[in-house]
């Protein structure tokens, strides 16, 4: 069984598919392993310390032979001038966090070739599949970033301070969407000693606010869906959100939104006319620019002056924290690869819990059995796509 592991090809990527532990660990299931030069290099994970842990160090994996395996952070596409669908032949795996929804022709065109493409954003978040839930792993690494982003955009102190010039009030800080990059979010703003206030439609989320210390505001919410996800919200009780939200926005200095419905354009949260009323120097933070955004002007990968309000639409959250985001994601994908590896040898069952769903283009229908599974529990949370 050969994995290949390539350097990414996206703009603002840092992030690599395995880490010396994880190519360790490969080995140990009878795999040969395969990792690009400088694969690395963001996460601060020399060509040295994977050749140390057992791999081999090619220029591309073009020159490695035949990849059964090829795990990627990213979709795939052109690394080293030559496209990634040169690698995969009929029987082989490609496991990444795929975007099938904005792929669907790269991917048909995989299984038309006869490569199982697994996406890591389908897979279901189950308890049993908690150590696979790379959405999860990277929300956290995201939100994480995202407050230390607007902590050092703000132009003034995140905790109270109090001095011998007088006493400096803490930032109030307003995070929109408590999924699990929310959550962190949250904490980390707590740490960092901000005032800290939450919303989010599902009110299963209030008690988990309330426990990190932050307030939780009264709003209207709506309940998740089967899969722990936010729902599409109606009009009523959008227009009843908006109405109690203006009033948190305008007192705000620094927002943080992570709010995303999976499949669809993400939600607007806070309007023009909310952003106008907010502190000229107030910072938001649109963890959603990449998917439509939560703020009216947002952009991806943009600081939009309005006003004096500064809007970041960044879509690299994760990859700013390259190594830590790296270690979680790795250890994501080798637990997906040891769900398919028997005595030493790829074999993916479909109909495996976790592997079933993840499979592009399998139909609920295919794979209804495999989820319904009596340890199978869902877990309550939804976030940003990182």
């Amino acid at each position: 069984m050969h994995v290949g592991i390539r350097s990414e090809h996206q703009a603002r990527e840092g992030r690599v598919a395995a880490t010396p532990q994880s190519v360790e660990s490969l080995v140990e299931l009878g795999a040969t392993v395969s990792i690009e030069s400088g694969a690395g290099r963001h996460a601060g994970i020399s060509d040295d310390a994977f050749t140390d842990a057992g791999a081999s160090v090619v220029a591309s994996l073009h020159d490695a032979g035949p990849i059964d395996i090829l795990a990627t952070v990213g979709p795939i596409g052109d690394s080293n001038g030559r496209s990634d669908m040169e690698l995969l032949s009929e029987g082989s795996v490609v496991i990444g966090l795929l975007d099938p929804t904005n792929n669907e022709t790269t991917l048909s065109d995989l299984q038309a070739r006869g490569v199982t493409p697994i996406a890591m954003e389908l897979v279901p978040r189950t308890t049993i599949a908690q150590s696979m839930d790379a959405l999860s792993s990277q929300a956290t690494a995201a939100g994480y970033a995202a407050v230390l982003l607007g902590a050092t955009s703000m132009p003034k102190f995140m905790p109270m301070l109090v001095t011998a010039a007088g006493t400096v009030p803490p930032a109030r800080v307003l995070v929109l969407g408590v999924g699990v990059a929310g959550l962190q979010a949250i904490a980390t703003a707590k740490r960092l000693g901000a005032i800290v206030t939450a919303y989010d439609i599902r009110p299963e989320t209030k008690e988990q606010v309330e426990s990190l210390g932050a307030k939780f505001i009264d709003a209207p919410t709506q309940q998740m869906d089967e899969g722990g996800y936010a729902r599409a919200v109606d009009e009523e009780t959008a227009a009843a959100q908006r109405e109690v939200l203006t009033h948190a926005v305008a007192g705000a200095d620094l927002i943080i939104t992570t709010a995303q419905v999976p499949g669809r354009k993400a939600p607007i949260l806070v309007d023009a006319e909310m952003v106008k009323q907010m502190s000229e120097g107030s910072v938001i933070i649109d963890m959603a620019a990449g998917s439509g955004g939560n703020v009216v002007g947002s952009q991806p990968d943009h600081v939009v002056n309005a006003d004096g309000v500064m809007i970041h639409g960044p879509t690299d959250l994760a990859s700013r924290v390259a190594a830590d985001a790296s270690r979680m994601y790795a250890r994501n994908v080798l637990e997906i690869i040891k769900r398919m590896v028997v005595d030493g040898n790829l074999a993916v069952d479909a109909d495996d819990a976790v592997i079933g769903p993840a499979i592009v283009g399998r139909t609920a229908a295919q794979h209804t059995d495999a989820e319904q599974v009596d340890e199978e529990q869902p877990v309550v949370e939804h976030e940003a796509s990182p």
